[in-house]
């Protein structure tokens, strides 16, 4: 009785150690699957973000390009409007300067509205 007490615990120690063994399997299996879904999530993010980041690009260029036309018009705009005002420079400078001078040198001195009543 006692070798078949012994066959049977050797019959269980052997079915516990091929029982841990597959244990040991499995986790090796689920460890080895958690790091290639990590590595697979980490590629989609990748290629996710590449093409979020060439769509940004896209619409960059294709909305900035409108803001150098503005620009460009408003520069051309601003030019014309810097050529009239120098060439009504031109053409009025003398006339004001001349103006100007005559008001400084040719004063005819009025007595005020307040004297000239009392008296």
């Amino acid at each position: 009785m006692s070798a078949q007490n012994s066959a049977g615990i050797q019959t269980l120690l052997d079915a516990e150690r091929e029982a841990q063994k597959i244990v040991q399997q499995a986790r090796e299996y689920r460890t080895k699957r958690i790091r290639d879904a990590k590595s697979e999530a980490q590629k989609e993010i990748e290629e996710y973000r590449k093409q979020k980041e060439d769509e940004f690009k896209k619409y960059e260029t294709e909305h900035s390009s409108g803001y150098k036309k503005a620009e460009e018009e408003a520069s051309k705009e601003s030019e014309v409007k810097i050529e009239e005002i120098k060439t009504a420079g031109k053409e009025k400078g003398p006339k004001v300067v001349e103006k100007l001078i005559h008001a400084l040198v040719d004063v005819k001195p009025e007595p005020s509205e307040k004297i000239v009543t009392k008296a």
